[in-house]
């Protein structure tokens, strides 16, 4: 059980700070910083606001992907499952807390999924409050 816990906060602090470091990086690529302090107005359904919305959410969406291939990877490295086809799909439906059954994942390591389901929700809540970050601040401009 240790080395489960121990791997899983490994790879909970490298989902944190990938997620942190893309959203700084979205934040900077969409300007967000100047949008506060933007004396124009654009109506929140232009064209521009929404490229920039889709752009936002297509590279939250990479973001969670990465963090899913990261687990899919380790999965695979420490032998849990066998396959790379069943490593993602099982991380995916993992970190998004679907989790339809864990009978491909080798029991000793079920542990370290189970803490992928709770980090997957909590990478997904804060793109959320990112998303809605984002959303006010094209509203304002």
């Amino acid at each position: 059980m240790i080395r489960e816990l121990a791997l899983s906060t490994v790879m909970v602090t490298f989902t944190v700070l990938i997620h942190g470091a893309g959203l700084v990086l979205l934040a900077r690529l969409l300007r967000l910083e100047t949008h506060g302090n933007s004396p124009g107005h654009l109506h929140p359904a232009s064209i521009s606001e929404l490229g920039k919305l889709l752009f936002a959410v297509l590279a939250l969406i990479g973001t969670h992907g990465v963090e899913i291939w990261l687990y899919a990877l380790l999965y695979l490295a420490i032998g849990a499952i066998n396959t790379l086809h069943d490593a993602v799909y099982f991380s995916t439906i993992t970190y998004g807390a679907i989790g339809y059954d864990d009978a491909v994942m080798a029991e000793r390591w079920r542990l370290v999924s189970a803490i992928e389901g709770i980090n997957g929700i909590l990478m997904i809540g804060w793109s959320t409050a990112f998303l809605i970050r984002v959303v006010g601040l094209l509203r304002r401009v």
